[in-house]
């Protein structure tokens, strides 16, 4: 069937939208602070066969695996399959899941008594049991001790709720009450993206409709293959790294080749370290995201993004490495670590091959979570996003001063820390942007912050230091690296400490203070626009001493002009 491409562009644009719309629906619908404030959920759209055609909404490390877990389904209930049902999955091993806490919502779509297309929700829930609440366990050492593991099941149906296995869910998370909420708001989001396709259909009619889905995996296809074409052929490495398993120091290396030949590309971890005690191990599907969002990044933004964007891209991940981990390994870390590393390491290989493109390290977020119990006697769970890490420079833009996560590109929100103050039993201190933390460079890198939190009841911290190691965010074409964080835990009634790298802890009332790191920065730092030093030292963010130790650029003695002789004496002697 002749395609129009006026039509073809209509047609991704409208499920686009409806995948935002599907988002929009869990946002205004769910009870958990993670969903309604920080969108820690993503929707997306499939075709029939599970690859993913629209994944407009949410963050890319929960969609781009996203069609293992559908194809998973597939697998597990071939054509046991009905209008109207529901199905839940989360397991890494046994359903395609990246990690347990992203439960996965999937609908099947009928369209003149025909299956047609998946919408789907991943949610990283609240709570699902374990050794920890809040779904992050350190302490972990298989995945049994990570909590509930959700094959694929049938949720509803044909429309009909089972109760048995909803009383069951509800059963094995802290947080029941937030729960119950966020299932119905994640089946209602893919109810509504279910009617707009049928929409949608309806006005194409469901041949020339399906052909279209085809067209727009064909097309993404052409389209990033023609951006690989540009590239030079050849063999660019890249590595990352970690400096514990979780429970004692030592190096740990994710190390990639990627082979540009011609209009395509293997990305190879072959060379990677063995899988570790700890869970900063990744699932297939989460390698298969973070390598694939780490391309989406790299390349022209005006490329789609679906599952036929990645056609031409061939994945080695070594069975029983970091990055291909066998069961029954721990892996609840793995959309935060190892996929940064993951990222970090394609794009310092992708840099090598386009310098132009290169893209500076960002921080690694290390904000911990804590638990305790309301007036009430509920229980809560509070990400402490307000301590999030700076991001990495790029050539014409300087790093976010604070992000939501590099596995998130961004799509995740850092929520109003006075909203906080609202939900949990907390009083903001502080989140003041660091100074002399972000990494120097023609473009610099995010600053991080400051960040203190007095909480007024007993909590369990659950505690994740990977920004604050040795393996700070690195530069990019002679820029300087980010600064590494740091954190202390000072309970009202006891004393002060520093919390492990990894690790469950409990405290009284106490006062949080956090520092996060900084991101790299991109290119000289000599050649930063003199004015913009002058503008980030009246910001607070450099010190005049780093603007002219580092920057080289000279102040006026009130400290509000560059003394541009100066500055450009000192900028031509170096």
């Amino acid at each position: 069937m002749a395609l129009d491409p006026i039509t073809l562009a209509l047609v991704q644009n409208r499920l686009d939208d409806i995948s935002q719309q599907m988002g929009w629906v869990m946002l205004r619908t769910a009870r958990s602070p993670i969903f309604s404030h920080a969108h820690d959920f993503s929707c997306f759209i499939t075709d029939a066969g599970g690859s993913i055609v629209s994944q407009a909404d949410g963050i890319p490390i929960h969609t781009g695996g996203g069609g293992f877990a559908i194809r998973a389904l597939l697998g597990a209930f071939g054509k046991d399959i009905a209008e109207d049902d529901v199905f839940i999955l989360s397991d890494p091993y046994a359903a395609g899941g990246n990690h347990l806490p992203d439960w996965v919502i999937a609908r099947p779509v009928y369209y003149a008594g025909r299956l047609v297309a998946f919408t789907c929700n991943r949610a990283h829930q609240s709570d699902i049991g374990g050794g920890a609440a809040g779904t992050y366990n350190p302490a972990a050492s298989e995945i049994f001790h990570e909590g509930i593991r959700l094959p694929v099941m049938r949720l509803a149906d044909g429309g009909k709720v089972r109760e048995d296995l909803w009383q069951l869910l509800l059963l094995n998370t802290r947080t029941p009450h937030l729960l119950d909420g966020d299932l119905r708001a994640m089946m209602g989001s893919t109810r509504i993206g279910g009617e707009k396709i049928a929409e949608l259909l309806g006005g194409l009619g469901v041949e020339q409709g399906l052909a279209y889905f085809s067209g727009i995996l064909e097309h993404a296809d052409r389209r990033f293959r023609q951006a690989v074409a540009a590239l030079s052929d050849g063999v660019y490495t890249g590595e990352d790294w970690f400096d514990n398993d979780c429970f004692e120091p030592m190096d740990i290396g994710i190390r990639v080749t990627i082979t540009v030949a011609g209009d395509s590309l293997t990305v190879d971890f072959t060379g990677t370290d063995p899988q570790m005690r700890g869970f900063k191990n990744s699932s297939l599907a989460n390698t298969y995201s973070s390598v694939y969002t780490a391309l989406s990044s790299f390349f022209d933004p005006a490329i789609q993004r679906n599952e036929g964007t990645f056609r031409g891209v061939r994945i080695v991940a070594p069975e029983g490495t970091v990055v291909n981990a066998r069961a029954p390994a721990p892996l609840t870390m793995c959309t935060v670590f190892p996929a940064c590393e993951i990222m970090h390491a394609c794009w310092q290989a992708l840099g090598k091959a386009d310098p132009a493109r290169s893209c500076a390290g960002w921080g690694d977020n290390s904000f911990p979570i804590s638990s305790g119990l309301q007036a009430n006697g509920e229980r809560f769970v509070m990400y402490h996003w307000a301590g999030s890490s700076g991001g990495g420079a790029v050539d014409g833009r300087d790093g976010f001063p604070q992000q939501g996560g590099l596995n998130s590109l961004c799509g995740l929100v850092i929520p109003n820390i006075e909203t906080f103050e609202q939900l949990f039993p907390v009083r903001a201190l502080r989140q003041e942007l660091r100074c002399d933390s972000a990494g120097a460079g023609k473009y610099r890198g995010g600053t991080g912050a400051h960040y203190e939190m007095e909480i007024k009841t007993p909590v369990e911290f659950s505690f994740r230091g990977e920004g604050f190691s040795k393996f700070p965010a690195f530069g990019a074409r002679g820029g300087l690296p980010g600064a590494v964080g740091d954190m202390k835990v000072e309970p009202v009634d006891g004393e002060a400490f520093t919390p492990p790298p990894y690790g469950v802890r409990r405290a009284g009332p106490n006062r949080l203070r956090q520092i996060s790191p900084g991101g790299g920065g991109w290119g000289n730092p000599f050649e930063r626009l003199p004015e913009l030093v002058l503008r980030d030292v009246r910001d607070g963010v450099v010190s005049r001493k780093a603007a002219e130790v580092v920057y080289g650029v000279i102040l006026g003695a009130d400290g509000r002009t560059v003394d541009e002789a100066a500055t450009a004496s000192l900028r031509n002697r170096a």
